[in-house]
């Protein structure tokens, strides 16, 4: 690739430059239109010295001058770069540009027909003036064809005006480019090409024109993905008959295909519902407020380039809980939104409150590399380096930190022409241990991006504790900052309205001196102050402010104590935030409350007797103030939650609880559980739903719905009641409370009954076992202290056949463990190691796609999944399971076990019983169009398990199934050792 090189620092030199090869150095280029051939400056007129004189040059120093702004030393200029003399590097050329376009830093689009009134409109406005905007929609830029390629191959497009002056990049003005071009404005963001049909984008270049007419399908190669080199004089129509032979040649290629549609699977897979909860909750902050940090002295020495070395990208906010750091996280992070567009911001906040990816890595990962994946369709190659298998899609993939770490830094490492900022908020909010490891693999790629040269920075904010070093970081401390403490005098001159009087500016100023840097603190003071000063007690403002704790656990102990009225329910609304097993939403909270303190009103029968504003102040005065309603995406409503973290640490950590509730202090998790079950207990005790059809495992689709809707429309807390009853109980029994009486007890009729009709997905039949619902939900502490000699293998007309089958289903690890535990005391020889390995074999094999055939039997499907517990407990004649039926295509355990290539378990069918092989049935079986057993074994290309069955009788020549014997299948599949060894 042949480059323009700068002479010195301010872009007043060029010269041309060689490069061969990936070596190229970061580079800017030019789109603009032609104007007369002569006055365009060519390969030759550089090369001799000439050129300066004709109109076009002045192209050539507007891009000279504006990459050395922008610290590029090289730039591409089509005119000169290319020698048009040799037909050779034309055509490379033609062929390369969409590439070329595509691997700049940025792409200077120069408009000589546009000219820029500056003072007329602001320099990051998206809005044009009159003039400007007339001249921009009707530059001749918009007409040519060639542009159409360079619009869309750039990653990053600024517009010039002839007199050299940004109007806008291509983010900035996409409603108008939109406008003017009908282009999709996702494609103009960057989304993949080949999210588009072909039809569509070849018809983009549809009104457009070039000068030599076959250039309009060249024009397209890139933008379709294919290549064939230029034949000037072929005339337009040919071209786009070569053109579309092309594309059609490449949609055949099934490697090319496959690629793209695996990597969009991947892509798929990394989105999660609740990716940007946390960040969607958090208050924007107020409007006086965290302003300071713009200006803020560390700030700007971690976004200085040329302090990168100092800190290694390394930005840490650190603060007392309270004082505001995720709020002005979200300032900083919506500022730098607001950049250039070579600057990619990605983001995530950890929520101890949320779902189990919101307070993760896994999740932190997963959001980031989507959110890159979204912005950077050019980087889903680095999903390439995960070596997934080619056998087949693979949509459903469990994401590991190694797997994420891996194509993370493989993606931020093929972004070297940009700048990478990250901001990953409350990380006091995840494990520590969890934590610790992301620190330090952001720390290598620091490293990395340092030695190599990207731009790569990071920001993090947490609490003072845990404590996690780092060896380069510019930190920053919350409290200490004049800024910070402005923002609260600024938060408190606004919103604390007590009046102007003289005693009111001492209680500002007292308070202000009171607060510590606790933003929390000094929003719920002045919530306090407020609600005193409207009701006339201005007097007691004073003693109030006195009276109220500094510290902010003992603030939230004297918001709980303060008032006596209606103790049970603020403990219960307390309890039900606390250890509900989602977020609830507020009807939800509401009557689960009503079924303790009112258990008349549980249901809803008239949607005027309640409304939600009722429902809100209700449970804003059950929770003392201490929770709120936040919208919630993933339920499609709103839920509860607490005002802070620091509300939960308070009640969990420490004595916080046990000075409030004496009663609650000794195993106040367990208890809380036990209630919470009670309660839902309770709430379904009360139901009336007496239509038998509930039962059905199906119900018709329009009347199911129906139904169920009406149910949880008369019964809004019945859904989760149903759903989370065994949540708490097996959480109760964890914590030692014994649910042996509630087991008991328990109606498993009734529950079926009240589940079918308030959840749409897995209906169970009215003969489900309680052990098959335990082991699906992954019960596992109720699983151990039911009253019941179950082993997991009881079969019934679940989809999943038995519950060991039904625990894998659904990914029930600890269940699947706990029942394959079971049979070691059949066999004291198994220790838990082979009882792990044992439960990710059947892990692996089941998914929730599985669904279980009665003709095969458990034994089958264990012989086949390579599950020798179950086999070797089965095959010994412990239970009434004929070892070698055969299913409804004349399979048998043995054939199946021979198949996937088990060579323990086709050891253990044969060794285990005589009659078996005395019979020689399974060996030979000659139905069905499966073949023998010795056949399948030969399918499975596993020798060992060949040699097991001929050494047990197997006849190498019994004839069965498609493809007669077993030396026909290994010659046909290719098996050559196999060939060898059935021949001997």
């Amino acid at each position: 690739m042949r480059l323009l090189q700068l002479d010195d620092d301010d872009g007043c030199g060029f010269s041309l430059a060689e490069y061969i090869g990936s070596d190229i150095p970061p580079y800017a280029i030019l789109s603009h239109t032609w104007g007369p051939n002569h006055e365009e400056v060519t390969y030759q007129d550089l090369r001799g010295g000439a050129g300066s004189a004709k109109s076009g040059y002045s192209k050539l120093t507007f891009c000279a001058r504006q990459a050395a702004k922008d610290q590029l030393r090289h730039f591409w200029v089509d005119t000169c770069c290319i020698n048009k003399e040799s037909s050779a590097e034309l055509s490379e050329a033609i062929t390369s540009m969409f590439r070329w376009y595509r691997n700049s830093v940025k792409c200077y689009v120069y408009l000589t027909d546009v000219q820029t009134r500056r003072s007329r409109r602001e320099a990051d406005s998206t809005e044009l003036d009159y003039e400007l905007n007339l001249a921009f929609r009707t530059s001749r830029w918009f007409s040519r064809g060639w542009t159409l390629q360079e619009l869309l191959a750039s990653p990053t497009v600024v517009f010039f005006s002839k007199d050299r002056e940004i109007i806008g990049d291509k983010i900035r003005l996409e409603q108008q480019i939109h406008d003017i071009t009908h282009l999709p404005k996702a494609v103009i963001r960057g989304a993949a090409l080949t999210d588009f049909d072909i039809e569509d984008r070849i018809s983009w270049i549809s009104g457009r024109k070039t000068t030599r007419e076959e250039d309009l399908a060249y024009s397209l190669l890139g933008i379709l993905n294919v290549s064939m080199p230029p034949i000037y004089g072929e005339g337009k129509e040919s071209a786009f008959k070569r053109l579309r032979r092309e594309v059609k040649d490449l949609q055949k290629d099934p490697e090319v295909a496959f690629l793209a549609e695996q990597r969009q699977a991947l892509l798929n897979s990394l989105r999660f519902d609740q990716v940007d909860a946390r960040k969607m909750i958090i208050k924007t902050a107020h409007s006086k407020t965290c302003t300071w940090i713009l200006e803020n002295a560390e700030y700007l020495h971690w976004l200085d380039k040329n302090k990168v070395r100092d800190h290694h990208g390394f930005f840490w906010i650190k603060g007392k809980p309270g004082t505001g750091k995720s709020t002005l996280m979200k300032f900083a992070l919506d500022q730098a939104d607001q950049a250039t567009s070579e600057k990619v911001v990605i983001s995530f906040f950890f929520n101890a409150r949320g779902a189990t990816l919101e307070k993760s890595t896994v999740g932190t990962y997963r959001s980031l590399l989507f959110q890159l994946f979204d912005r950077f369709p050019t980087v889903h190659c680095a999903f390439d380096c995960l070596n997934l298998p080619k056998s087949g899609i693979t949509t459903e993939i469990d994401w590991t930190v190694e797997m994420l770490e891996n194509v993370l830094e493989k993606a931020i490492m093929l972004l070297k022409h940009y700048s990478v900022v990250c901001y990953i908020d409350a990380l006091d909010e995840c494990k520590d241990e969890q934590v610790r490891d992301m620190v330090k693999f952001f720390e290598h790629i620091g490293e990395r991006t340092l030695s190599t040269g990207i731009d790569f920075r990071i920001c993090f904010s947490s609490r003072y504790y845990p404590h996690i070093t780092v060896r380069h970081a510019v930190n920053l401390m919350l409290e200490g900052q004049q800024g910070h403490s402005q923002d609260i005098t600024n938060y408190i001159t606004t919103e604390l309205n007590i009046g102007r009087s003289a005693i009111a500016k001492e209680i500002r100023k007292e308070l202000q001196s009171k607060a510590s840097g606790v933003f929390m603190w000094v929003v719920l003071v002045v919530k306090i102050l407020n609600k005193e000063y409207d009701r006339g007690r201005i007097h007691v403002l004073r003693r109030k402010l006195r009276e109220i704790p500094e510290d902010l656990h003992d603030l939230f102990r004297d918001i709980l104590m303060r008032e006596s009225h209606d103790y049970d329910e603020v403990v219960l609304c307390i309890q039900w935030v606390l250890f509900a097993s989602r977020p609830l939403r507020p009807v939800e909270l509401y009557f689960a409350i009503l079924s303790v303190v009112e258990p008349s009103s549980c249901s809803l029968r008239d949607d005027e007797e309640v409304d939600q504003d009722a429902i809100e102040r209700f449970i804003l005065d059950s929770s003392r103030g201490l929770t709120e309603i936040v919208p919630n995406k993933h339920l499609g409503s709103k839920r509860v939650q607490f005002i802070h973290e620091s509300v939960r640490d308070f009640l969990l950590k420490g004595d916080g609880l046990g000075a409030i509730w004496r009663d609650l202090q000794d195993n106040f998790t367990g208890k809380s559980h036990d209630r919470l079950k009670g309660c839902c207990v309770n709430y379904m005790a009360a139901m009336d739903i007496t239509d038998p059809s509930v039962l059905a495992p199906r119900l018709s689709k329009t009347y199911g719905v129906s139904y169920r809707n009406g149910a949880l429309k008369q019964f809004p807390f019945l859904g989760y009641a149903v759903d989370a009853v065994l949540y708490h109980a097996n959480a109760a029994q964890d914590a030692h409370i014994t649910q042996e009486g509630f087991l008991r007890r328990f109606s498993l009729t009734e529950w079926v009954r009240l589940r079918n009709c308030s959840s749409s997905p897995r209906k169970y039949t009215e003969r489900v076992s309680l052990t098959y619902v335990l082991a699906e939900r992954n019960m596992v502490n109720l699983l151990q202290s039911h009253a019941s000699a179950s082993l997991g293998l009881e079969t019934g007309n679940e989809r999943y056949g038995c519950p060991l089958f039904a625990a894998a289903a659904q990914g029930s690890r600890n269940a699947v463990h706990e029942i394959l535990g079971r049979y070691k005391k059949y066999d004291p020889s198994y220790d838990m190691i082979y009882v792990q390995s044992q439960s990710e074999a059947l892990m692996s094999r089941v998914d929730s796609n599985f669904t279980y055939k009665s003709d095969r039997g458990v034994i089958s499907y264990a012989a086949e999944f390579g599950i020798g517990l179950i086999v070797a407990y089965l095959s010994k004649g412990l239970s009434n399971v004929a070892i070698d039926a055969r299913d409804d295509g004349g399979r048998t355990p043995l054939w199946w076990a021979s198949s996937a290539g088990h060579t323990d378990i086709v050891k253990l069918l044969c060794d285990t019983n005589s009659l078996l092989i005395d019979r020689g049935a399974d060996l030979n079986v000659k139905d069905g169009i499966y073949g023998t057993c010795l056949q399948a074994a030969v399918l499975s290309g596993s020798t060992a398990v060949l040699e097991m069955l001929i050494h047990h009788g197997a006849d190498i020549n019994a004839q069965s199934g498609e493809y007669d014997t077993a030396l026909q299948v290994a010659s046909y599949t290719g098996h050559e050792e196999i060939v060898k060894l059935l021949i001997e």
